[in-house]
């Protein structure tokens, strides 16, 4: 079992207090593990078995607990009146009007409630207001490189394990398997799960094979500008009829089950969020490998990806930076300010460095900027810009 450090500290931090915690993230990124995790804190620190009730959902043995009354007496019954009591509902989505249930625990004095869910809709519409300002979210991602990394004995040969973590996936559960077969066979159950429960099922799909075309397109086109009128047209044009409002409603789907993230533009000179020209990541890259096969030409998009997903991790607002007519890959802000970042494959070309800087060097502020490449060279800093090595400062 993968020690998912950060979340668990985070757990740790909210136990005990007056927030319903909730763990949101793509399937299969590791909630339900996190959730054992901090069983195991709990149990030695004191907590008895007794005190924590676990329900899983998807787990057919669990199935009559989908509606609300039948879960709750299933958990009243179980609660210990002078102790606090860890309620641990997995997947809970498939609750219909769980909010309800949890709202009634909440209410209680010895009750800690912690819920997870593969869905964005989990803390959306009206049932979602009786839990407004009363819960806090953990959102949780796949392996971050750094987690990766620790899985094996030595953090030798990083460049190789970074390109196995790019093809393999940094689903945790892919580090168990051991060759491509399996891995791939793995990673087609992901992405069958998340398309049919997740995005098919909840908003009533009909045609599925448009749907995967918009995920070919957006699985193919991470890190540029996209709209929904230039994919329409573009799988118009090659055969695919569909509307700009249909292709809207995909991508809203596609981001509510987080297989993919969006990420709006920023005018850093007119101090002004845009209305268009967002950008898209894609939760894991193994499973573009998969979808896609081998894009060697795409590695600096990649990295790019896997930047945007550690600035996430990294507890960062992101946003796409513009500086006049050029762009500034990251603007990564949080409570303690705004740090700007470039990430490219190699700068060691002169003109390519330039092109890469102009940027960065355009900002006239003194926030921090940092150019990210995977040249294994020397930190250096061009007029207080700091060039780095990506996979040490992934790992860092």
């Amino acid at each position: 079992m993968i020690l998912r450090g950060e979340y668990l500290k985070q757990l740790i931090s909210f136990r005990d207090k007056q927030l319903i915690k909730v763990i949101t993230g793509i399937r299969r990124c590791g909630k339900s593990t996190l959730l054992e995790l901090f069983r195991d804190e709990l149990l030695k620190s004191g907590v008895t078995e007794r005190q924590i009730t676990a329900i899983n959902f998807e787990d057919a043995e669990f199935e009559r607990l989908t509606e609300r009354k039948a879960l709750y007496g299933y958990i009243k019954e179980r609660l210990i009146p002078d102790k606090v009591n860890y309620i641990f509902l997995d997947e809970i989505q498939h609750v219909q009007e769980w909010q309800r249930t949890v709202d009634s625990l909440f209410i209680k004095k010895n009750c800690d409630v912690y819920i997870t869910g593969s869905n964005a809709c989990l803390l959306s519409g009206e049932l979602a207001t009786l839990l407004s300002g009363r819960y806090v979210e953990v959102k949780m991602l796949p392996l971050s490189f750094s987690e990766y990394v620790s899985t094996f004995p030595e953090r030798s040969d990083l460049s190789r394990k970074y390109n196995s973590y790019l093809t393999n996936s940094s689903f945790p559960y892919t580090l168990a398997l051991s060759n491509t077969k399996d891995i791939r066979a793995y990673l087609d159950g992901i992405y069958s799960s998340v398309l049919l429960k997740d995005v098919v099922k909840r908003k009533k799909i009909a045609d599925v094979s448009v749907l995967e075309s918009v995920i070919r397109f957006m699985f193919d086109n991470i890190g540029n500008l996209c709209n929904a009128k230039k994919i329409a047209d573009t799988l118009t044009s090659g055969g695919r009829k569909i509307s700009v409002h249909t292709v809207e409603a995909y991508l809203a789907a596609l981001c509510d089950s987080f297989i993919l993230y969006k990420s709006g533009r920023y005018d850093v000179r007119g101090k002004q969020y845009l209305k268009t020209g967002e950008k898209y990541y894609i939760a894991d890259m193994g499973l573009r490998h998969y979808l896609l096969g081998p894009q060697k030409a795409d590695m600096g998009r990649a990295l790019e990806n896997v930047v945007y997903l550690e600035l996430l991790r990294r507890g960062y607002d992101v946003r796409i930076g513009k500086v006049g007519s050029s762009e500034v890959d990251f603007i990564a802000a949080n409570e303690w300010g705004v740090e700007y970042y470039q990430a490219a494959l190699t700068v060691r070309d002169e003109n390519t460095l330039f092109r890469e800087l102009k940027p960065l060097d355009s900002i006239r502020d003194h926030n921090p900027k940092f150019l990210l490449t995977l040249d294994e060279d020397p930190v250096a800093t061009h007029n207080g810009i700091k060039q780095i090595n990506a996979l040490d400062w992934l790992l860092g």
